[in-house]
């Protein structure tokens, strides 16, 4: 059982930037691929970045590749998304994702959720 725990989030004026962090508990997190998935108002849950168990390995979203950088610490059980140039189009509920299958990460299958932190960016 992994529990997942997201902060970070919060009012944000465009262009700027913002961490989230995802603290898991739980046993062999080094063994679990993460990712981070968004929501944003009326629309289906998406895809934004995952990474594998050792963090060798880093996937985006065309839509946030350049800008957003997922990292891991597999000491502290952390997680974390740094977001640069944020635009509006950003604001969402970012959710934290956890499985030991990287592939039921990316395709927003994970077996673990976080319960998600509202980033919300201003024009």
């Amino acid at each position: 059982q992994v529990e997942l725990v997201e902060s970070g989030g919060g009012l944000m004026q465009a262009g700027g930037s913002l961490r989230l962090s995802c603290a898991a508990s739980g046993p062999s997190f080094s063994r679990y691929a993460m990712g981070w998935f968004r929501q944003g108002p009326g629309k289906e849950r998406e895809f934004v970045a995952a990474i594998t168990w050792a963090g060798g390995n880093t996937y985006y979203a065309d839509s946030v590749k350049g800008r957003f950088a997922i990292s891991r610490d597999n000491a502290k059980n952390l997680v974390t998304l740094q977001m640069n140039s944020l635009k509006p189009e950003d604001t969402a509920v970012y959710y934290c994702a956890a499985d030991m299958s990287l592939v039921r990460v990316k395709a927003n299958s994970a077996g673990y959720w976080g319960k998600g932190t509202l980033v919300t960016i201003s024009s």
